[in-house]
């Protein structure tokens, strides 16, 4: 999970809660709506300073929008667009296009443990 997203995403949530708007937040932080967009969208990392700044201007804890959701989104691609694709064909290809990344991911991880299992194995 990439913070800057969580904490974009937190901030968003926030703003359109209390009905405020980025321009309003971008001269809380002395700065310009394209820096805050950017921030927004996660192009651009948050700093420290900024982050207190937009707590402030929420009226929120620095926690408050750096708290990751207890729910995430569903991320799988291929899960996605299974709903948007109409013939079985091609609902066939995104089921094949899941299966080999979930091998591809299982097999990455096996490979990764297996080299941090030799480790230790060479260190005694």
């Amino acid at each position: 999970m990439d913070m800057n997203i969580t904490i974009a995403n937190n901030i968003l949530a926030l703003l359109k809660k209390q009905n405020k708007k980025q321009i309003n937040l971008a001269a809380a932080l002395d700065t310009n709506k394209q820096t805050v967009n950017k921030m927004l969208n996660g192009s651009r990392m948050i700093n420290a300073i900024e982050l207190k700044k937009t707590a402030d201007f929420l009226g929120v804890k620095m926690e408050e929008l750096t708290k990751i959701p207890e729910t995430t989104a569903d991320t799988n691609i291929a899960l996605a667009f299974m709903g948007k694709v109409s013939s079985e064909q091609a609902k066939k290809a995104l089921s094949i296009a899941d299966e080999v990344s979930d091998m591809i991911l299982f097999h990455s991880r096996v490979r990764e443990n297996g080299t941090e299992m030799m480790k230790s194995w060479e260190e005694n």
